[in-house]
């Protein structure tokens, strides 16, 4: 977007997220994946010489079809979609335009693909790659315990500051989507790395910096998700893991294995966070699979 139209819809953009972030909560992650959708669609408006008030539907279905045509994925499309809805439901209540151009797009059909877990013996194998006796070793083994006992969110994770630590009681306030509070609790295991990480690895990678943060680097600032991220990689190549491993599938465990061993299915909801029931369902599905692979394997008429 260049000139004086770039300049106003850049403005428009801004106020958009400043309402879906004051009226919804929402994280930094979805308000980025709006702004990066949204200023895609401009730009393509702008090549065919429109601007995102005056967009009526052929525009926005010119635009998903280019994204097919260029191989997006119907879930990528199905993003897109909803950036495009929320973004044009606010001009309307707004009064900036008098019809959604997005309201009667129908969302491309997706597939509920399942969660991928790591198995228990491939967890303990994570757990016990990295160097405990290096400080950067044992700040990422206590970040894998901490993800492994809690499930949190890799955000809620790299997020996490010193005073949401609860010591005494074992348990651990997080602030998850929508600016909703829940308290987990740690483990003894998870809290025994937790109090080795703050007296021995955490002073000496801050060397007397002040960072809110419970996990830092040694750049004396708080880890990224991108930096986790490729800690975690590099600890599973450790553990002889050959499947690619994320930081997300350490939550998919934490639930999987909850249920494997007789987790209420509430429970592990208000542990996860989530305010759907259905969306902590589909970790039931897993569990049965690996009933179903273990009398497979192991039943005489398996």
């Amino acid at each position: 977007m260049a000139g004086e139209t770039a300049f106003k819809e850049e403005k428009l953009l801004e106020s958009f997220l400043d309402a879906a972030w004051a009226e919804r909560g929402l994280s930094a992650n979805t308000l980025q994946s709006y702004r990066y959708d949204l200023t895609l669609l401009a730009l393509h408006l702008e090549s065919n010489n429109k601007s995102l008030l005056g967009a009526d539907r052929e525009n926005l279905l010119h635009f998903l079809a280019t994204q097919v045509q260029s191989g997006r994925s119907p879930r990528s499309l199905s993003r897109y979609l909803s950036s495009f809805r929320q973004f044009y439901q606010w001009l309307l209540r707004e009064g900036r335009i008098h019809k959604d151009p997005a309201a009667l797009i129908e969302s491309p059909k997706l597939g509920r693909g399942l969660p991928k877990a790591l198995s228990e013996s491939q967890v303990v194998g994570l757990l016990e790659a990295p160097d405990v006796e290096t400080a950067l070793g044992l700040r990422d083994r206590t970040m894998l315990e901490l993800m492994y006992a809690t499930g949190l969110r890799v955000s809620e994770l790299v997020d996490l500051e010193v005073v949401n630590l609860g010591i005494n009681q074992g348990i651990v306030r997080v602030m998850g989507k929508g600016r909703k509070e829940r308290l987990v609790p740690l483990g003894e295991e998870a809290l025994s790395w937790i109090q080795r990480y703050l007296s021995e690895s955490r002073p000496d990678l801050l060397r007397g910096a002040d960072c809110p943060r419970v996990f830092v680097t040694a750049r004396k600032s708080g880890m990224t998700r991108q930096a986790f991220w490729y800690a975690i990689r590099k600890h599973a190549i450790t553990a002889g893991i050959t499947r690619s491993v994320s930081p997300h599938m350490l939550r998919h465990s934490f639930a999987t294995h909850l249920l494997n061993h007789g987790a209420d299915l509430r429970v592990v909801q208000l542990l996860l966070g989530h305010s759907d029931l259905s969306t902590t369902q589909i970790y039931t599905h897993i569990a049965r699979e690996g009933l179903k692979r273990l009398h497979s394997e192991h039943h005489p008429r398996g």
